[in-house]
């Protein structure tokens, strides 16, 4: 093949070279499609309407390494999709082989069929592989929060300092993220169905092409469905759904989750890596993060990654989900339209969990920085925590007017507040109970109590 034909990743690099790119590339997706015919064979064979000996010679000749990929791609133009040039390849192999095994390759079925099963069976190994990424970071974060339970840093709201909090609780709400990804797609893969519905979702190709009748005929059609659903490992659909996309719709949905899920992990490591806050790094590594202009320089490039993954994934999947708009029993254009859409979700939020581990797991947490940064206010971030001390003996709006006013000469001055708050004698506090009441490490409320429960109270 004509290397300048190959989509290598030059312009997604959060994908290249990750395991779920190999999961899903075009080879992948051949030998999706040709294991939905050979288990579709196989289940025909167990119930007696096709030849064992002719769905075992479909099985061994059903190999994506012995047909000729740019061949098939090529020849689709013509049938608007790939599986009118695979099944003509694929009986061709079997027939070399075995000649009468030949008349049973695709029997009474149709492309979507083919179509639709191979995209859940490469729907669901890609998720083995994001599912197992996320796992793993999730279980960094939960080490990450463990270890810095206690960590004061400044909350930011609005780009500014709030109030105190701790480093563990932000990484136990990242966790939380992680693990209700791992929960939407867990749900999702364990749903994916296997397609069976024939030209126009009746199944009669399939019926048509039995000697059955009566009572036998009549159970046919449920005895299939759940012979093919065990053959491949998928679910079994109440209906066909050629034109009732809920299963794309519900990808889609759980794979732009999983992107943002992970996308909000990596804007706020984008924040906390500037040079000005300094709180945390990347990893490094060789080459990692080398500016072309700047030697100094070490860019947050997983943190890059992650984010451009986050913002493509969410369009795309609203793509898919319009495709749930699809006329009549068969779309002209709506289903074909599923189709990259569907590998770039896949691909995208699968290279975005991959580089999630290698964030989570190298992440450098700098505790001093930290609180460093707590001081850059002169204590104001604890103004409210003072307010709430001196309300009861000055009344609530008092003691917020008296905050408010000692928090701007603190900050016109660059006094600390405990300096200005001593000189207000209404204040009534001696020196040692302002520098304790003005202490940010003393004011992260329930955080680390909230970090135990998250780690002690849910699992995946």
């Amino acid at each position: 093949m004509n290397d300048t034909l190959i989509d290598a990743g030059l312009l997604s690099p959060v994908r290249a070279g990750t395991p779920v790119e190999a999961a899903v590339c075009d080879l992948a997706w051949l030998q999706a499609m040709l294991d939905a015919e050979a288990a579709l064979a196989r289940a025909q064979a167990r119930l007696g309407t096709v030849p064992p000996e002719a769905a075992e010679a479909i099985t061994r000749a059903a190999r994506a390494d012995r047909l000729d990929l740019r061949a098939l791609a090529v020849a689709a133009r013509e049938t608007a999709n790939p599986v009118v040039g695979l099944v003509a390849a694929l009986t061709a192999a079997v027939r070399s082989r075995s000649p009468a095994a030949a008349e049973y390759v695709h029997r009474g079925s149709t492309s979507q069929d083919v179509f639709d099963t191979g995209a859940m069976l490469i729907a669901r190994r890609a998720l083995g592989i994001v599912l197992a990424d996320l796992d793993t970071t999730a279980d960094a974060l939960a080490r990450l929060a463990a270890e810095h339970r206690d960590t004061p840093m400044a909350g930011r709201t609005l780009a500014l300092h709030a109030v105190p909090t701790t480093f563990g609780l932000k990484a136990a709400g990242w966790r939380e993220l992680v693990l209700a990804a791992g929960h939407r797609l867990r749900t999702v893969a364990g749903q994916l169905p296997v397609s069976l519905g024939g030209a126009a979702g009746t199944l009669a190709g399939y019926l048509a092409s039995t000697a059955l009748t009566g009572p036998d005929l009549d159970a046919y059609p449920d005895r299939l469905i759940t012979a093919f659903a065990e053959e491949t490992g998928l679910a079994r659909p109440v209906l066909p759904w050629h034109a009732v996309r809920t299963p794309m719709a519900d990808l889609a949905a759980a794979l732009a989750f999983t992107a943002g899920a992970l996308g909000k992990i990596a804007v706020d490591v984008q924040s906390l890596v500037r040079t000005e806050v300094g709180e945390v790094a990347e990893p490094a590594g060789p080459g990692r993060g080398r500016s072309s202009a700047m030697p100094h320089k070490r860019n947050p490039v997983l943190a890059t990654l992650v984010r451009s993954a986050a913002i493509q994934v969410p369009p795309i999947a609203a793509g898919l989900t319009q495709c749930l708009v699809s006329e009549d029993e068969r779309s002209a254009g709506g289903w074909h339209a599923e189709w990259q859409l569907l590998r770039e979700c896949l691909r995208l939020a699968g290279g975005a969990a991959h580089t999630a581990v290698q964030l989570a797991e190298g992440l450098q947490v700098r505790p001093e920085r930290m609180r460093e940064n707590l001081e850059l206010t002169g204590s104001r971030v604890v103004a409210e925590r003072i307010a709430a001390v001196l309300a009861p003996r000055l009344g609530g709006a008092a003691a917020r007017k008296l905050l408010d006013e000692a928090s701007r000469k603190a900050e016109e001055s660059g006094a600390a507040l405990a300096e200005i708050l001593g000189a207000m004698p209404e204040i009534g506090l001696d020196a040692e109970e302002l520098a304790d009441l003005c202490d940010p490490v003393g004011y992260t409320g329930a955080a680390g109590p909230l970090v135990d429960r998250a780690l002690g109270g849910r699992s995946r």
